[in-house]
C-alpha cells in the first residue's frame, strides 16, 4: 500500500483527498458563518434570528441553500448567456482556490510555495473580473454601474492591502505563510506576534479587508437604496448562491490572512499551551465576529468618502509604513523586532 501511494496515481489520490478536505472545511464553515452572521445581527437588534429550522435554527442556512438550488434560473432576454453564467462560477472558484496556500498548521497546507502571498494577492485581483462580467452580461444599467463601482473599490483597497503586507514581508524575509507564522513564534506568546510591531497597520488591514470584500459599511456596490442590489440584481437561484458563497468565502479568507499575518496563525497565545490548528480556527472565528459586528453597528459610507479614504488616507499611510519598516529592519531597531529574518525568527 505504501508503494502505491508513491506512484503517480497514488499521489493524485492523496492530492484529491487533501483538496476535498479543504473544500469540505470551507463549505461547512460557510454554513456556520451565514448562521452566525444572522444571529449576531439579531442579537444587536434584540430579536431571535434563525430559530425554527433545526435545533436553534442551525439548519436554516441549509434550507436557504436548498431553496436557491431548486428555484428556476431566470436569465434576462438581452443578457449574454455565456458570460452571465460564467461570472458567478468564476467568483466562486477564484475565492475557493486561494485556500490552496493557506496553512492550518506547520506543513498542513496543500501547496507550500515560496510565493504564497503573491499567489493570494493575484487570485484576489482576479476576483474583480467575476463582478465586472456579471454586471456587464446582465445588459442593464444598474448592474453595470454597480459592477464598475465594485471594481473601482476593490482595486483601490487592494493597493493598501498590498503595501501593508509588504511591511510584514520585509520583517519576515519570506512570502511563505508558514515562514511568516514561524517568525512570530517567540518566548512571549502573543506579544511576539506581528500585531504589536505592526499595530497601526492591523487596523488599516482590517478596514481594507471590509472594503475589499464589499462588506458593510463599504457595501456601496450592493446598496439597495442606491443601486437596487448592485451587480447581481439580475441573478437568481444557483448563480446568485454562487455569488453569495464566493463573497463569504473571500471574507473568511481575509479572516485567515489577518490571523496568519498578524496574530500568529496556529500558534498558542500563551507559551505553556501547545500550538494547534484549533487556535487558527478560533482566531478566524473571532475576526468574522468583528466583521459581523461592524455590519450591525456602523453606518454606511458615501461612495466619495469611501474612495477618498482609500486613496488619500490609507494609501499614503501604508506607503509610509513600508519605508518606516524598511528603516527599522535595516538598522535593527527595537531589538530586531522588524528584522526577524536577520535573527533567525
Amino acid at each position: 500500500m505504501a508503494e502505491f501511494f508513491q506512484t503517480g496515481l497514488g499521489i493524485g489520490i492523496i492530492i484529491a483527498a487533501q483538496c476535498l478536505l479543504v473544500i469540505g472545511f470551507v463549505m461547512i464553515s460557510l454554513l456556520f458563518l451565514v448562521y452566525g452572521d444572522r444571529k449576531i445581527w439579531a442579537a444587536v437588534q434584540m430579536r431571535r434570528g434563525p430559530n425554527v429550522v433545526g435545533a436553534w435554527g442551525l439548519l436554516q442556512t441549509v434550507a436557504d441553500a436548498l431553496k436557491y438550488v431548486v428555484k428556476e434560473i431566470v436569465i434576462p432576454a438581452g443578457a449574454d448567456r455565456t458570460v452571465f453564467m460564467l461570472a458567478p462560477l468564476l467568483s466562486f472558484v477564484l475565492a475557493m482556490i486561494a485556500w490552496a496556500v493557506i496553512p492550518f498548521n506547520d506543513k498542513w497546507v496543500l501547496a507550500d510555495i515560496n510565493v504564497a502571498v503573491l499567489y493570494v494577492f493575484a487570485i484576489g485581483s482576479l476576483e474583480v473580473y467575476g463582478v465586472i462580467m456579471g454586471g456587464w452580461a446582465s445588459n442593464s444599467k444598474y448592474p453595470f454601474l454597480g459592477s464598475l463601482r465594485s471594481a473601482a473599490q476593490m482595486i483601490s483597497y487592494e493597493v493598501s492591502i498590498g503595501f501593508i503586507i509588504i511591511g510584514v514581508i520585509i520583517t519576515t524575509g519570506s512570502l511563505n505563510f508558514g515562514d511568516i507564522v514561524r517568525a512570530q513564534d517567540g518566548a512571549y506568546g502573543l506579544f511576539s506576534w506581528y500585531w504589536l510591531p505592526h499595530l497601526p497597520m492591523v487596523v488599516l488591514f482590517f478596514v481594507s479587508a471590509l472594503a475589499e470584500t464589499n462588506r458593510p459599511p463599504f457595501d456601496l456596490p450592493e446598496a439597495e437604496s442606491e443601486l437596487v442590489a448592485g451587480y447581481q440584481v439580475e441573478y437568481s437561484s444557483t448563480p446568485f448562491l454562487l455569488f453569495m458563497a464566493g463573497e463569504y468565502i473571500a471574507i473568511f479568507l481575509m479572516c485567515a490572512l489577518t490571523s496568519l499575518l498578524f496574530f500568529g496563525g496556529w500558534l498558542s497565545p500563551v507559551p505553556f499551551l501547545p500550538d494547534s490548528p484549533l487556535w487558527l480556527v478560533a482566531k478566524m472565528a473571532f475576526f468574522f465576529f468583528l466583521f459581523a459586528m461592524v455590519k450591525a453597528i456602523v453606518p454606511r459610507y458615501r461612495y466619495d468618502q469611501l474612495m477618498r479614504l482609500g486613496w488619500k488616507v490609507f494609501l499614503p499611510l501604508s506607503l509610509a509604513w513600508v519605508v518606516i519598516v524598511a528603516f527599522f529592519a535595516q538598522f535593527g531597531a527595537f531589538g530586531g523586532a522588524y528584522a526577524r529574518w536577520a535573527v533567525g525568527g
